[in-house]
Formats: C-alpha cells, sequence, structure tokens
C-alpha cells in the first residue's frame, strides 16, 4: 500500500532536503529512487533525507539511500541522513548503514558540518 508514503522536497538553495514520511519498501521505494536521482542531478552542493517521519524500512529502502549515496559521492555533492525512529535506525544499524552514511539528528546539523 503505496498511498501511506509521502516524499517532500525542500530546497535552500545550496542543499535540498527529502523528508519522507510513512513506510519505505519494495512498493515506495521507486518513489524515492526517482526524487533523488533528480535532486542529486541538481544544481544543489548537497542532498539531506530526512527520515524522522518514517514508520518502516525495508532492504528496498535500505538500498535506496546507499545507492543515492554513492551517486551523490560520485558527483563530488555532500549527503546526509536525518535519523529515523528508533526500528528505523535499528535496521541501519544492524546492517552497517549507519556507518557508512552521514547523519545527525537534524537537517540544520548536517548544514553546519559543511
Amino acid at each position: 500500500m503505496q498511498g501511506h508514503f509521502r516524499v517532500e522536497v525542500r530546497n535552500n538553495g545550496r542543499t535540498s532536503v527529502i523528508t519522507v514520511s510513512g513506510e519505505l519498501d519494495l512498493a515506495s521505494s521507486a518513489a524515492l529512487e526517482e526524487e533523488l536521482e533528480h535532486t542529486v542531478a541538481s544544481g544543489t552542493e548537497g542532498v539531506v533525507v530526512d527520515l524522522r517521519e518514517l514508520e518502516f524500512m525495508d532492504s528496498t529502502g535500505l538500498s535506496t539511500l546507499v545507492k543515492a549515496h554513492q551517486r551523490a559521492e560520485g558527483l563530488g555533492k555532500q549527503f546526509g541522513v536525518v535519523r529515523g525512529p528508533q526500528q528505523v535506525q535499528r535496521l541501519l544499524s544492524l546492517t552497517g548503514v549507519e556507518d557508512r552514511l552521514r547523519f545527525a539528528d537534524t537537517p540544520e546539523e548536517l548544514f553546519e558540518a559543511d
């Protein structure tokens, strides 16, 4: 059921923040992947994915984040993730993704680190 998934993009000129809410899984990951591809290819210097409103994420969602990070790095752009709820962070931690990506508690923390 993809009706529960939503992607919103905010752009402050330098950085785009992509907020995802609902369930990020096989049914919804294509929508996020499409938005990430567009955003990474745009003129912004950095991309932040905000997971705070995410209720669930499976391995497809993990893969989408990792691919977007690799694409951004390949283009010389910053890529960061705002930590999600405990169950989402647990998945990121158990799979080692948390160690590979740049995480913060708010988008502002990621901007300050630049």
